[in-house]
C-alpha cells in the first residue's frame, strides 16, 4: 500500500473541476485533510451502523443473540468494507472533478440501500436489498479504478487493473450470494465470499503498491471511530432520558453514567496515539487497516449493549441479567484489547504500560458478574485505565513521556 505519484493540479482537493485526468496524488502532501465530500460519506455510513446496531438489539433483547450476532456481523462487513475501500482509494486518487464527485455519491445512495435492507436481513433472512446496496457501492468504486489505469502507466496501471477486475469477479458471486437458499449455508457462502473480498487488495498491490497518504489514512478512521463511538453516546443519551422519564430511577441511572464513561474513556484511549508516524513505514498497513473491522464493530456493539441494558432494567427483555450485563462488557473488552493491539501497542515502552490495556480487557469482563452494576464497573474500570496510562506515562517522561506512551 505504499508508493509515490504526482498530485492532481491544484492539488486535488477543492475545485471540484469539470474533468481531471486521475493520477496518483503525492503522499508526502502537507496539509492534507479529509474533504467535504469524505465527511458526508461518513455522516451517511452511519444510518446503516444504526441499523445494524438496532436489529442487533431487538435480536439480543428477544433471546436470539447468536442470530443477531452473526447477522450483525455480515452487515458490518459490507459497510465497513466499502467505507475501508473508498477511503484508501481516495487517499491514493482523490481528484474532486465532477465524475469523482457523483461517483462517491452513488456509492452513498448505495450504502443507503443496504441500510433499507438491514430489517429485513435480520428478520427474514433476506440478503437482497443488502446485497443490491453493497453492488452498486463496490461496482461504482470499480468505474474509479477504471479511470485511474486509464491514466496511468506500467506497474500503477497494472495494479488498478487488478482492482477492477477483482472487485467485479467477487460482485458476481454476492449477487448470486442472494439467492442462496438456506441461512446457515448463507454464513458458509458469506465467509467465501469475505475471504475473497480481503483477498483482491493483497494480489491486486504486488508488485506495485498504490500511493496513500499516512496522515489522511489517520484522519480518516479516526473520523470513522468517531461515527462509531457516537452510537454509544446516543444510547447513553437514551439511557439518561429513560431515567429521567421514569423520576431518576436509581436502576437506569448507573447505565447511564457506565455508559458514558466507557465512551469517553475510548475516545482517550484511541485518539491518543499519533499512528500516522507508525503507518509512514507501510509494513503493517494491511494489518492495521484490516484490524479496525474489530475496534469499529465492538466500538457500534457497546451502544447496542447499553440500549439492551436500559431493556433489561424496564423489563422489556427475555434475558437475564448477565446476559444483559455481557451485551455491554462483551464489545467493550474488545474494543479495549483490539485497539490496544493494532494501534497503542507501538507507543509503549515498558511492560506495565503494555499490560494496562489488555488487563483492563479483563477486569471489564469481569464486571459482567456485578449485575445491575455491571455498566458502571465497566466505566470505571476503562476510565481507571485511563489514569493509570496516564500516571506511567507521566513517570517515565513527565509530558512527552505521557504523549509517547499512549
Amino acid at each position: 500500500m505504499t508508493g509515490s505519484g504526482e498530485g492532481p493540479p491544484g492539488g486535488g482537493g477543492s475545485t471540484g473541476s469539470l474533468l481531471r485526468a486521475m493520477i496518483r496524488r503525492d503522499p508526502e502532501e502537507e496539509h492534507r485533510v479529509a474533504t467535504p465530500l469524505e465527511l458526508l460519506f461518513d455522516l451517511c455510513f452511519v444510518v446503516a451502523i444504526a441499523q445494524a446496531g438496532t436489529r442487533l438489539e431487538h435480536a439480543v433483547v428477544e433471546g436470539h443473540a447468536a442470530h443477531g450476532i452473526v447477522g450483525y456481523a455480515m452487515i458490518f462487513f459490507a459497510v465497513w468494507w466499502a467505507w475501508m475501500n473508498f477511503t484508501w482509494f481516495a487517499s491514493a486518487y482523490d481528484t474532486d472533478d465532477v465524475p469523482y464527485r457523483l461517483t462517491t455519491l452513488l456509492q452513498i445512495a448505495g450504502v443507503l440501500i443496504l441500510a433499507a435492507g438491514v430489517p429485513r436481513a435480520f428478520d427474514r433472512s433476506d440478503y437482497s436489498i443488502v446485497v443490491v446496496g453493497y453492488v452498486v457501492m463496490r461496482l461504482a468504486l470499480t468505474t474509479q479504478w477504471l479511470r485511474a489505469a486509464r491514466a496511468e502507466r506500467g506497474a500503477a496501471r497494472t495494479t488498478a487493473l487488478r482492482y477492477a477486475f477483482g472487485v467485479v469477479l467477487v460482485q458476481i458471486g454476492w449477487v448470486a450470494f442472494g439467492f442462496v437458499p438456506h441461512h446457515q449455508m448463507k454464513a458458509w457462502v458469506f465467509l467465501l465470499l469475505a475471504a475473497a473480498e480481503l483477498a483482491v487488495p493483497v494480489l491486486a498491490e504486488r508488485p506495485s503498491a498504490t500511493a496513500w497518504h499516512p496522515h489522511h489514512i489517520a484522519e480518516r478512521y479516526g473520523l470513522f471511530t468517531l461515527i462509531v463511538l457516537g452510537e454509544t453516546v446516543a444510547a447513553a443519551t437514551v439511557a439518561v432520558q429513560r431515567a429521567l422519564d421514569r423520576g431518576g430511577s436509581t436502576e437506569l441511572l448507573p447505565i447511564a453514567a457506565g455508559g458514558l464513561l466507557l465512551v469517553f474513556s475510548a475516545y482517550w484511549t484511541y485518539f491518543v496515539v499519533p499512528i500516522h508516524e507508525h503507518l509512514r513505514g507501510g509494513r503493517s498497513a494491511f494489518l492495521w487497516g484490516y484490524g479496525h473491522y474489530l475496534v469499529f464493530a465492538t466500538a457500534a456493539a457497546i451502544g447496542a449493549g447499553l440500549q439492551v441494558a436500559i431493556a433489561h432494567v424496564a423489563g422489556d427483555a427475555h434475558i437475564g441479567t448477565a446476559t444483559a450485563a455481557a451485551s455491554v462488557t462483551v464489545p467493550a473488552a474488545g474494543f479495549v484489547f483490539f485497539t490496544w493491539l493494532l494501534h497503542a501497542r507501538h507507543f509503549k515502552r515498558s511492560l506495565g504500560q503494555q499490560a494496562v490495556l489488555p488487563l483492563t480487557a479483563l477486569a471489564i469482563l469481569a464486571c459482567t458478574f456485578a449485575g445491575s452494576w455491571a455498566v458502571l464497573c465497566a466505566g470505571a474500570a476503562a476510565a481507571l485505565s485511563v489514569a493509570v496510562s496516564l500516571s506511567l506515562g507521566h513517570r517515565i517522561g513527565g509530558s512527552e513521556g505521557v504523549r509517547d506512551m499512549r
